[in-house]
């Protein structure tokens, strides 16, 4: 499966495909950001996997700068996939994927019906 548009909770979204390349940089983030102003959207959806651990680990400022560029261009975000032992494993990170979760541009949720849930309150 490749990138691209699907409807979740009603919504339309992109999709970033789980066997697609790391968004490693805020370069990937913006070949992201063009093809969702390409298809009309403004919800995006990456899968845990995608993520390299450097994003994981806040202080290389990977996660900061890469999530930073998708709300400056008006996106919302959410990761898909479970990232408990991540979060277990670092106080910090822990910390930021709650603080994210309370907020309206970019969610962390362990799979499709949780970020379906997560739409319908918005």
């Amino acid at each position: 499966m490749s990138d691209g548009v699907v409807e979740i909770a009603g919504r339309r979204a992109w999709l970033c495909a789980e066997a697609g390349p790391p968004i490693a940089s805020e370069r990937e983030a913006a070949d992201i950001i063009g093809e969702t102003f390409g298809a009309g959207v403004r919800l995006v959806v990456i899968p845990a996997a995608r993520l390299p651990d450097a994003f994981l680990d806040l202080k290389s400022g990977l996660a900061g700068a890469v999530l930073q560029k998708f709300v400056n261009y008006g996106r919302h975000v959410a990761i898909l996939g479970d990232l408990g032992d991540a979060a277990r494993a670092s106080r910090a990170l822990g910390d930021f994927i709650g603080e994210s979760n309370r907020g309206r541009s970019v969610w962390f949720v362990s799979d499709r019906a949780a970020l379906e849930e997560k739409l319908a309150t918005l």
